[in-house]
């Protein structure tokens, strides 16, 4: 007998196969039986084109030390094979006739009573079988699912297409029918709901190469991503100790956290150069170290079945690049296809890979690499696009500190900017003018100009500066014109040494290397007139003080005055007066007609006695009754005997003032009412508003003299405001003195 020992590598196990007889192994194991705890779940198959089979088991639970006998028996081929197998659950290249049917038993601890077994029975060439794929992976888009799926390497030659069944997770029912596929490689589903998540399952399409196809295990495809991630910020600073590299900082948010499993960053030049470095992060932020270039960097949500939309972002070009290397930086154009430039430093101790980029404002950068470790200058030629004349160029050069090649391999620290320049092929005259000219601060020799400055396109080379180009006008005659030229980077001027009084043309144009540019349209303006100006100032100091006068004067006079010439009431104003005025003013009138000469005397004081004087008191509480008399008649005669009495007296000199013919007139008028005391009408404030004890005068009087009296005279002052002086005299009960 010929022995065959194989070697199970996995587990160090082995099985030797054993011919036998049929007969004999069914006596021998007799007493093994089909059990749902013992062995089962026997399966045997094998590959396309093959006469080799494989079988499988699966334990059972009865005993902890397991041994297995594997028969092979064909009937019709009186074929017998036993296969012996500690632990193992499958065996194979089991050699079969194709075209004969056969039976597989497996025994678990054949030789103990507690022995169970398994059949399998089938026919050899319909045992072949094809699947499931080794891998698969799955992409879904606006409601499509595509499935790519690889087969095994034996399979693959035999497989056609395949089939592709799904549900929403959780559902019990899969799909009515199978999507099937146009080939063995992918497939796709479409209609799907893209919010949703599905179970799906793939299948390889039977032939008569593959008579069984697998089913493979049912795969989870996330929902769709459909919502796009929304950049929250982008910081952009500098690096300590590392010229010409930045630090760019992004943060992002994505609204379905649980439905992505991170994200990819894709960050490229906007040159074009190569590569696009992608990055993969599972946190919603990223840092990246570059050079002062611009970028182009791409944001995606991603899951094992879909992608998000993408999230744009530009890296501008760093802004202060464009002066980096001034001086120290420069290019020299040989002709539209080449050019030289120029480094001061000493590169090369530390680079020999560079890269150059440059462009035209609002156009793609054009670049390329090269390797220079010898001096500090390189000529490019060839370049891929050729400059055009009159265009302005932005350039700069990187370094990169890789040596194995200059190309890059990752984008992110990969170089840093070394500096930049600018520079022209063929340079012009600017063909536009300044604008917006305007003129201020006008005096009698200056003028202040204004401008607006040229569009960098239209310049058309480097600025120089401009030329300022003014003249006298003169109607229909000719003069003179005078330039003055200015910085390129002022946009005023003071214009000086003009005349007074004269009008100007003023145009201003720019000027590069080739020459001045187009002139502006004319500005006109005129100086201003000097006697104008001498007037005007020798009218502003005058002006200035009326001003001062007319806000200032009246309220600084008016205290003035009542300082110094304290107010006098005027008599006229009184309370007795007004009430005069009114009813009495026609019966005094016609009293004042009947005044003869003398009483008309107006030049002295007369001094008269007064007898009895009645109080203030007195007075006050009679004259409510003597007003309440309705006795009109008996008051006129009352005051007439009252006067007359006193005229009676030639021994005081006194001339009267009322005679026995003016109290014998009757008038119609009512007579007026008595007038209380107030300001001017008492005797009483009168003497205390003249001094005592001295004379009157009254020399114009007849020629005679009063002499001075005691306390209980009354000093009256002849003024024109009066029209009568009355003295007091003895009265009786009704009697009282009327004053006037």
């Amino acid at each position: 007998k010929v022995f065959l020992f194989m070697i199970w590598s996995r587990t160090y196990s082995y099985y030797v196969p054993v011919s036998c007889k049929p007969m004999n192994i069914s006596s021998k194991y007799q007493h093994c039986r089909i059990h749902p705890d013992g062995v089962h779940d026997l399966d045997c198959f094998g590959r396309p084109n093959s006469n080799k089979l494989k079988c499988v088991w699966k334990p059972g639970n009865q005993t902890t030390e397991k041994t297995y006998r594997l028969v092979l028996q064909q009937q019709n081929k009186s074929y017998c094979k036993a296969y012996s197998s500690t632990r193992l659950t499958e065996i194979s290249k089991l050699p079969v006739f194709t075209e004969s049917a056969m039976t597989a038993e497996v025994f678990q601890n054949g030789e103990s009573q507690n022995c169970t077994k398994a059949v399998f029975k089938g026919l050899p060439k319909d045992l072949m079988r094809c699947g499931p794929p080794y891998s698969v992976s799955f992409s879904r888009h606006s409601g499509r699912l595509v499935v790519n799926v690889s087969w095994e390497k034996e399979d693959t030659v035999f497989i056609k297409n395949f089939s592709v069944r799904y549900k929403a997770l959780g559902s019990p029912l899969w799909s009515q029918s199978p999507v099937q596929s146009q080939n063995k490689k992918n497939c796709t589903v479409e209609n799907l709901n893209s919010s949703l998540v599905y179970s799906v399952q793939i299948q390889c399409t039977t032939n008569d190469k593959c008579s069984q196809c697998v089913r493979s295990k049912a795969y989870t495809v996330p929902s769709e991503l459909t919502t796009r991630p929304v950049l929250v910020s982008l910081d952009d600073s500098d690096i300590a100790k590392r010229k010409g590299s930045r630090l760019v900082s992004l943060t992002w948010k994505f609204p379905d956290e649980k439905l992505h499993d991170g994200y990819y960053v894709t960050i490229g030049k906007m040159s074009g150069e190569d590569p696009r470095e992608q990055i993969f992060t599972t946190r919603p932020e990223i840092r990246l170290i570059l050079s002062y270039s611009a970028y182009h960097l791409n944001i995606n949500a991603v899951n094992n079945a879909s992608t998000s939309p993408t999230e744009s972002q530009i890296i501008p070009q760093r802004e202060d690049e464009l002066s980096m290397g001034a001086g120290k930086f420069n290019v020299t154009v040989h002709s539209n296809t080449s050019f030289t430039i120029y480094w001061n430093d000493n590169l090369i101790m530390n680079y020999v890979c560079y890269s150059v980029e440059w462009m035209k404002k609002g156009h793609k950068a054009v670049y390329m690499s090269f390797y220079q470790n010898e001096c500090n200058h390189r000529t490019l030629t060839s370049i891929p696009e050729p400059l055009e004349p009159y265009e302005r160029y932005s350039i700069t050069l990187h370094v990169r500190p890789n040596k194995d090649t200059c190309n890059m391999k990752f984008v992110n620290n990969s170089e840093s900017t070394y500096g930049s320049a600018q520079f022209y092929f063929i340079q012009g005259s600017p063909v536009s003018a300044p604008t917006n000219i305007s003129s201020y601060n006008v005096t009698l020799d200056s003028v202040v100009l204004e401008w607006s400055s040229i569009p960098e396109e239209d310049l058309r080379g480097f600025l120089m500066g401009y030329i300022i180009h003014y003249t006298e006008y003169k109607h229909r005659e000719t003069s003179t014109e005078k330039n003055i030229t200015v910085d390129p980077a002022s946009n005023s001027y003071e214009l000086g040494d003009l005349k007074s009084s004269t009008m100007y043309t003023v145009q201003i144009s720019g000027f590069t290397e080739t020459g001045a540019g187009v002139r502006s349209a004319e500005l006109l303006f005129k100086t201003n007139y000097e006697g104008w100006s001498s007037n005007l100032s020798d009218l502003i100091i005058p002006l200035a003080v009326m001003t001062m006068m007319l806000i200032f004067g009246p309220p600084i006079i008016k205290r003035a005055k009542v300082i110094l010439w304290p107010s006098i009431p005027n008599p006229g104003d009184s309370n007795a007066m007004q009430k005069i005025d009114g009813p009495c003013e026609q019966k005094l009138v016609e009293t004042i007609n009947t005044l003869t000469v003398e009483e008309w005397y107006t030049s002295g004081l007369q001094i008269v006695e007064k007898e009895d004087v009645i109080s203030a008191r007195t007075l006050v509480s009679v004259l409510p009754l003597l007003h309440a008399s309705e006795d009109e008649e008996d008051l006129l005669e009352m005051t007439c005997d009252w006067i007359q009495r006193d005229t009676e007296e030639p021994a005081r000199g006194v001339l009267p003032y009322v005679t026995s013919e003016t109290c014998g007139q009757r008038t119609d008028h009512q007579a007026p009412p008595f007038a209380f005391m107030g300001d001017y009408t008492t005797m009483e404030m009168f003497q205390q508003a003249t001094p005592q004890g001295v004379p009157a005068n009254t020399s114009g009087i007849r020629g005679t003299e009063s002499e001075p009296e005691d306390t209980d005279s009354t000093v009256l002052k002849s003024a024109p405001d009066y029209v009568r002086q009355f003295s007091t005299s003895p009265i009786s009960n009704r009697d009282m003195s009327i004053i006037l």
